[in-house]
Formats: structure tokens, C-alpha cells, sequence
């Protein structure tokens, strides 16, 4: 039987948690990880699982691609994040609907890849 040595401490990296290892700018970014861009199965089986999408209000964002969620009909609020700061297109009030398991955030026709934060 081998000797384990144990793992060495590390230190906290918010951006790696977030999925931003390795990338530069959101313009340059070629990830498909979540919060960064939307593979065409995750949008897929986003849209055959119709039941699994949530609506929400948008109660803020910030630059750094944070957003804030409050659930409709229920006293949840949602934070998750996306790499390009949702191009711009979110502002506090907006309807929005989330989709539960794939990490879907759908304004409009518009459709976003997230991460929980």
C-alpha cells in the first residue's frame, strides 16, 4: 500500500469558482462552461423541458455580470452570473424566466447561459 501525502492548502480563487479559468476578456472567451456561452444542446434540452423553467423579476445586475433574481410566487431570490455582464441587456424589473436544470436565463428571445453565484 502506497503513502498518501495530504493536499496542500490552497487559497481561495473567486474567479476560478465562478468558471473564468484561463479567460481574458468575455469578447475572446470560446468556453462553453456554464455562465459563459450557450452550447446548443444546453439550449436544447432547455427548451424539452418546458417544465422546468421558473419566472422571476430582475432585481439587479452589475458589471460584472451578477444578477439577482427574485422567483415569482415564492420568497426566492437567485444569483447567478454570466461572463459577458448579459451583453447589456437586463435591467432591474424585467421579467425573466430561468430554467431549473440546464442554466438557462431567458429574456425575450434571448437566451444566456449561467452559473449560480
Amino acid at each position: 500500500m502506497s503513502h498518501r501525502e495530504p493536499h496542500a492548502a490552497t487559497e481561495p480563487r473567486q474567479g476560478e469558482v465562478m468558471g473564468m479559468r484561463g479567460c481574458e476578456s468575455a469578447a475572446t472567451c470560446r468556453s462553453d462552461r456554464p455562465g459563459h456561452g450557450l452550447h446548443p444542446m444546453q439550449e436544447r434540452l432547455a427548451v424539452t423541458t418546458a417544465s422546468k423553467w421558473i419566472d422571476a423579476i430582475v432585481i439587479g445586475v452589475d458589471e460584472h455580470g451578477f444578477a439577482s433574481l427574485a422567483e415569482l410566487g415564492g420568497d426566492a431570490v437567485r444569483r447567478v452570473w454570466h461572463h459577458e455582464a448579459f451583453e447589456g441587456a437586463l435591467a432591474p424589473g424585467e421579467p425573466v424566466a430561468i430554467h431549473a436544470l440546464y442554466g438557462v436565463l431567458a429574456r425575450g428571445r434571448q437566451r444566456f447561459s449561467v452559473a449560480d453565484a
